[in-house]
């Protein structure tokens, strides 16, 4: 079926064969060319009239003409006016833009030799920047520590006890079951190695010391670490975004004495209890497992471990379950208050802050069983 105004396309063979002439007519809009696939037999078309240089082109027939139809014509001719071409005046602007389009040049980016160095000279001034930011958020956490033991009664303890159960309380049931597993499996690969040896005995000693003093609290400082603290990081970020913030500021709402101390306290608190209770759930899954694989009771189990894990181990665990707390509590907060009003920093920012506080109580385990490394055996 013939559409009206459809966009055509003529070719004629000139006289005395001097090449052929092309005569466009009709509508070559947008709306008009993707009709019934006109576009395909267009464009077949204009591919077979490219590179030829000698024919005459009259577009003076073309009853209008949009920047999708010009365009087609200007690829067949190679982005250059042809030497015989006819318009009509008022397609002149639009070629005449068209033309002047494709002579832009975009400048071309030249990669420096030390292009490597300049990477990491900007990745260390961007290191030290968290470091002084993150220095500067302790001494705040410390004058506002200072003004809570000065005045207790206006103190945020609503704050408080809600973080507690939100950091706290509510990951009891994760670090549980992370726990119990974790003891099944250390439990049965040791008594695999021991029963080689004849030295089942040690199986207590060998799970009690690696529970207590190291897998326990690097547990639930990791699970700790990416469940509340993305939790805090994304919290101050939305306030961020909803400019939250800026209206405490405006109230004179201190960030530090309403946000960011009773986070750290919070988890200073609540980590030592989730690494009595991972050390526990551990410790269940350990006898568990020594009960199938070596007939080893309960009784005996715990009778053994007293004697197996001096207390001093149970206070090293302690201790480093409040400095894993601390310092997932600070993280979290540093990198909440550096969010950008947008979304994007908000999700890169929360990752950033999971993996930097799980780097980081790595890191501070390490430094603990350096400074440690005569105690407790």
């Amino acid at each position: 079926m013939q559409i009206e105004n459809a966009p055509t396309l003529t070719i004629q063979q000139a006289a005395q064969g001097a090449g052929q002439s092309v005569i466009a007519s009709g509508v070559w809009q947008v709306h008009g060319l993707s009709q019934h696939g006109i576009l395909k037999g267009i464009t077949r078309q204009l591919a077979g009239l490219k590179d030829k240089s000698a024919c005459t082109w009259d577009l003076s027939g073309v009853d209008s003409l949009d920047h999708i139809g010009a365009q087609m014509f200007w690829n067949t001719w190679n982005k250059q006016r042809p030497p015989r071409l006819t318009l009509d005046p008022r397609q002149e602007d639009l070629f005449k833009r068209i033309e002047a389009a494709s002579k832009i040049t975009l400048p071309r980016q030249r990669v420096s030799p030390f292009d490597w160095l300049i990477k990491l000279g900007a990745g260390m001034l961007d290191f030290f920047a968290h470091l002084r930011s993150f220095i500067g958020l302790i001494g705040i956490v410390i004058q506002d520590l200072w003004r809570f033991a000065r005045r207790p009664a206006t103190g945020p303890w609503r704050e408080i006890s809600a973080n507690i159960y939100h950091s706290g309380f509510q990951a009891l049931g994760i670090t549980a079951i992370v726990g119990f597993l974790i003891g099944i499996v250390l439990s049965f690969l040791s008594s695999q190695q021991l029963r080689m040896f004849g030295g089942d005995a040690y199986l207590v000693n060998i799970l009690g010391m690696a529970v207590i003093r190291e897998l326990g609290p690097l547990l639930a400082a990791i699970l700790v670490a990416g469940r509340s603290g993305s939790s805090i990081t994304a919290q101050l970020g939305v306030m961020r975004v909803t400019e939250e913030l800026d209206a405490m500021l405006v109230m004179g709402v201190s960030h530090g004495y309403r946000l960011i101390l009773p986070k750290v306290i919070a988890l200073a608190i609540s980590m030592p209890l989730l690494v009595v209770w991972t050390d526990a759930m551990a410790l269940l899954g350990g006898m568990v497992s020594a009960k199938i694989e070596m007939g080893m009771s309960f009784r005996y189990f715990l009778q053994k471990l007293p004697d197996a894990v001096p207390f001093v181990n149970y206070t090293i665990g302690l201790l480093k379950g409040a400095t894993f707390g601390v310092l997932i509590a600070l993280i979290a907060c540093h990198f909440g208050l550096r969010i950008k009003p947008n979304t994007e920093s908000l999700g890169r920012g929360t990752t950033t802050s999971v993996v930097t506080a799980i780097t980081v109580v790595i890191l501070a385990d390490a430094v603990y069983a350096i400074i440690f490394s005569n105690t407790g055996f």
